[in-house]
């Protein structure tokens, strides 16, 4: 179970335009879920704070001053330029209800089979879970020091799952495989043959076709 994270938030001012409100330092939200549908502005580094710690998946507690909601971040936009945050949505949730969350999946432990030159390339980076909101976890942890073979492969049956918590995803889903570094391929470029040039083995190379000729037979051709 992940504890609870507190974020201030107020109803949104209807006299202020969205970007009067950025402007103020003030990001527009809205929450939706369990009955629930408002819209709020909350304080940009205090929201950014809040996001940066609890993801999609680590219950918030918006503080409207009249009440407390429990809720998750459900999306959140970015201006493209600036890439402040310009709007986010929040999800209610009924604590006595499940619910499905987007969960990162962090990986711990040294593999042996990258001690001895192997590339770890992963291959899934979040899995989907469901679980009542109090025992949504924050990441699930992949022990990647059973990964001992070049070609090896951790799965999503690996994956430490805490109680309470159900995986979504297919248990055969690989997440990380321990590839064999690709051997480094050298090109050589390829050089034009012209007349008078000497192979290695002490053979003349025959000029290419549409090769220049020499000099003196330019000059034979001139006179002609």
């Amino acid at each position: 179970m992940s504890d609870m994270i507190t974020l201030a938030a107020t109803a949104r001012s209807k006299d202020m335009r969205a970007n009067a409100l950025r402007r103020s330092g003030q990001v527009p939200a809205v929450v939706y879920g369990n009955e629930q549908q408002e819209h709020l502005q909350l304080e940009e580094v205090a929201l950014k704070k809040a996001y940066t710690k609890a993801g999609e998946s680590t219950l918030v507690e918006l503080d409207l001053g009249s009440k407390k909601l429990p809720v998750l971040f459900h999306d959140v936009d970015y201006d493209p330029v600036s890439d402040r945050m310009i709007h986010v949505d929040f999800y209610a949730v009924n604590m006595k209800k499940e619910v499905e969350a987007e969960v990162h999946i962090r990986f711990e432990g040294e593999s042996p089979a990258v001690k001895e030159g192997a590339v770890l390339v992963s291959a899934l980076h979040v899995v989907t879970v469901k679980a009542l909101p109090a025992n949504l976890p924050h990441d699930l942890v992949l022990d990647i020091s059973t990964l001992s073979e070049m070609g090896g492969t951790l799965t999503v049956a690996n994956l430490l799952i805490p109680n309470g918590v159900t995986i979504v995803d297919a248990p055969e889903s690989v997440i990380v495989v321990a590839q064999e570094p690709r051997a480094e391929e050298v090109v050589e470029a390829p050089v034009a043959a012209v007349e008078g040039a000497v192979a290695a083995d002490g053979t003349a190379v025959p000029a290419a076709e549409g090769a220049a000729a020499p000099a003196a037979a330019e000059g034979k051709k001139e006179k002609e």
